[in-house]
């Protein structure tokens, strides 16, 4: 009889979709890791729903509703929730805009730059409703691990997850943090 693969899904919030194309860059490696586990949902595999999962990795800031029901709706399907990169853990480049008022913000983007359609700022009940603020993924919900970076690169990606699927408390490597 088989064992049990590790089901693992994954989400991208407000980010760049970085963390994602670091998890990518384990190269050779991927074709270890899928003999362990098998993906849920993931922009990777274009599974928009999550269903149980031993383990979540989500990406990128929260900077919308939006955001907010996917991660609520991520956390409540995951056994384990891995918040990966800065975006996530304290909102990133995108938290930048912090320090901007939001209406100032959409003014400058919509209606002062040239080759914007009708200069107008975009009203429609199907775009999410922007908050004021980008906030990081633990504000909203329950985070067990953190790897950290911009983005964390391959090798942190695979040391944790060898550890967790062997049962180990994860030890992060330090020198392997790093934020490009």
């Amino acid at each position: 009889m088989a064992e049990r693969k590790t089901r693992i899904a994954t989400c991208s919030l407000a980010g760049c979709f970085g963390c994602h194309m670091s998890l990518l860059d384990i190269d050779e490696r991927l074709f270890e890791l899928v003999k362990h586990v098998e993906f849920d949902r993931t922009p990777l595999n274009d599974i928009k729903e999550v269903g149980p999962c031993d383990v979540g990795i989500v990406e990128g800031g929260i900077c919308n509703a939006e955001n907010v029901h996917v991660l609520k709706a991520f956390r409540k399907n995951c056994r384990i929730l891995v918040a990966v990169g800065a975006c996530a853990i304290n909102g990133g480049v995108p938290a930048m805009r912090n320090n901007v008022d939001l209406w100032d913000c959409f003014q400058e983007v919509y209606q002062y730059e040239a080759g914007t359609e009708g200069q107008i700022i975009p009203n429609d009940r199907e775009l999410p409703l922007p908050f004021d603020k980008v906030h990081p993924v633990h504000e909203v919900v329950h985070v067990d691990y953190f790897l950290p970076g911009c983005p964390p690169p391959a090798d942190l990606f695979w040391q944790f997850l060898t550890d967790l699927l062997a049962g180990r408390e994860p030890v992060l490597d330090r020198s392997l943090v790093h934020y490009d």
